[in-house]
């Protein structure tokens, strides 16, 4: 595997849980904070690497989408997902922030808006809003998108608790926060032979009444998913649209459907 691969870079394996790799990420983190390796130079550059294989590996979903990768495409697996993930799209829901604040906390160091500001530079903004009684605070990493927008999802000011934040914020000072899109699941059903030899396939879209045409991969497994980058629902004050994830389940061939047709009439 290549030395960007997620896994390697947090010393866990494909079966590890969502727990031992959190706890594997605060060991790391401890290990590589800048604020312990001032004559390391090297150690930034790790910590980043492993901010980002955490925020990914402790996403179902694009966790998900990296193993998918990983598997059709072995070393190149990052460089694949990089091409449709940014920055933001990493870190978008990743609790990093707060487990960078509780080691601020615990050990006197510095935290996660003091790293990725000297990671990031420019490209990584955190904004606050204040009223007397009131505090809100969020980050977004400005980076362009493949299509030439600016990523600026809002991300932290999400659930039930960010709806009201950001009810609260336009209220009170008429600022709409971005919301991200919510990711759409479907399930397609697929040829085997297509399935074996990839291609494209018709899929229609319904809750944007839209026609698809779908690439499947070459090799493509049941159970993997496909996903079509910004054909999610909508997002809102400029924050990204979701994601389409198709769940793939192959067809019996038409032997075999006729063959359990039978069977089932002989019963």
């Amino acid at each position: 595997m290549s030395q960007n691969d997620y896994y390697q870079i947090l010393g866990v394996d494909q079966k590890t849980s969502a727990k031992q790799i959190k706890d594997a990420y605060r060991k790391l983190a401890f290990q590589y904070h800048p604020d312990r390796n001032d004559k390391n130079p090297a150690a930034a550059e790790k910590m980043k690497s492993i901010n980002e294989a955490y925020a990914v590996l402790s996403n179902a979903n694009k966790r998900r989408e990296y193993d998918t990768l990983r598997q059709q495409f072995g070393s190149s697996a990052y460089s694949q997902f990089r091409q449709t993930y940014s920055d933001q799209d990493i870190f978008s829901g990743s609790d990093i922030n707060q487990i960078l604040e509780q080691m601020a906390r615990a050990f006197g160091l510095r935290g996660f808006d003091e790293i990725f500001k000297e990671f990031y530079g420019q490209a990584y903004r955190q904004y606050e809003f204040r009223k007397p009684g009131f505090f809100a605070s969020s980050y977004y990493f400005k980076t362009p998108r493949q299509n030439g927008k600016m990523s600026q999802g809002g991300h932290p000011l999400q659930g039930a608790a960010g709806k009201l934040t950001r009810f609260l914020l336009k209220q009170f000072s008429g600022i709409e926060f971005p919301q991200d899109g919510a990711d759409i699941h479907d399930t397609v059903w697929l040829d085997p032979e297509l399935a074996r030899q990839g291609g494209p396939y018709a899929y229609y879209l319904r809750k944007k009444n839209k026609k698809l045409v779908v690439k499947v991969p070459a090799g493509t497994k049941p159970d993997q998913q496909i996903r079509l980058a910004g054909m999610g629902e909508d997002g809102k004050g400029g924050g990204r649209t979701g994601d389409l994830y198709l769940k793939v389940r192959i067809r019996k061939p038409l032997l075999q459907q006729a063959r359990d047709f039978i069977s089932k009439l002989r019963k």
